[in-house]
């Protein structure tokens, strides 16, 4: 008799019936069922929110006899499916495997030596529709809080990417800044990259737009990228790097836009004396000061 395998990943906050009525099935023609859960390299995502850990307990509360294994994702197809047949045969090297799923499945993607079998859909279940009804849901249970830490404690720390540009006009001797309702002091214009931008040129531009409306402008070079001291993110574990470009302005009327609240045109030449006033942001001064070492001309 074959050890039944089912390969599946199990991204839901519960066992719908599907999932019982596919292991179901299988039980019935297997004394033995392995459940491989699929790992992806992201921890914590949309799509991937729930870890190894959270899911195995889940399938064990219901079905606690069943072997459960955790196979991480890889890029390669038949790098994965060698290593399925790896894990299966070094973990039970006596045993003859057979392993389940349905047409949308891993099947497709499986080269290994074990035999495949295509089950059909169990219900009109939807993993990413069943996320989503929870993913607003708030419980007021210590289980629901304890939860969130452990969602956030086991993600990497990480980086968010912001993109500010030094806009310049006539012949780079004035400067565009700008300032924003949470800081009173000149600040190069900017912000968050999207994950719809297609590199950070884009993102710079997009923001140039957003903030200073539909103005014209020449190619944006890169310049330099530093760690910037936000006051947001100063306590926090996750910090914030920018990325600072420079272009040349051709065409239309800056106005203030978004989050900026006030634009203006400064002589290069008045950044030192800005710097000594204490008038330009704090976390900009580094980048102001590379602007003034390699384009104010002495």
């Amino acid at each position: 008799m074959k050890t039944a395998v089912i390969i599946a990943r199990f991204q839901t906050p519960y066992l719908h019936e599907g999932h019982k009525q596919l292991v179901s099935q299988v039980k019935e023609n297997h004394a033995k069922l392995i459940i491989l859960l699929g790992v992806s390299p992201i921890m914590g995502s949309r799509k991937n929110p729930y870890d190894y850990y959270t899911r195995e307990k889940m399938i064990k509360r219901d079905y606690p006899e069943v072997i459960v294994l955790p196979v991480s994702d890889h890029p390669s197809d038949r790098t994965w499916s060698e290593s399925i047949d790896s894990l299966l045969k070094s973990v039970f090297p006596n045993e003859h495997f057979c392993l389940y799923g349905s047409r949308d499945s891993f099947i497709p993607y499986y080269s290994g030596r074990f035999e495949t079998v295509e089950l059909p859909e169990h219900g009109d279940y939807n993993a990413t529709d069943l996320r989503k009804q929870y993913a607003d849901k708030v419980f007021d249970s210590n289980d629901f809080r304890a939860g969130i830490l452990y969602a956030y404690y086991n993600q990497y720390t990480k980086v968010y990417p912001t993109v500010d540009i030094a806009c310049f006009r006539n012949g780079k001797t004035e400067i565009l800044l700008g300032k924003k309702a949470t800081n009173n002091k000149w600040r190069f214009i900017g912000g968050f990259a999207d994950p719809e931008d297609a590199c950070y040129e884009d993102a710079a531009k997009r923001e140039l737009i957003e903030e200073c409306g539909e103005i014209e402008i020449g190619k944006m070079i890169y310049e330099t990228s530093c760690k910037i001291n936000d006051w947001r993110y100063r306590n926090e574990a996750d910090k914030i790097i920018t990325l600072l470009f420079s272009c040349d302005y051709i065409s239309g009327m800056p106005a203030a836009q978004d989050d900026i609240i006030d634009l203006a045109w400064f002589p290069l030449a008045d950044l030192p004396q800005m710097i000594e006033n204490a008038t330009i942001s704090d976390e900009h001064i580094e980048m102001f000061k590379m602007i003034i070492t390699k384009y104010l001309k002495n």
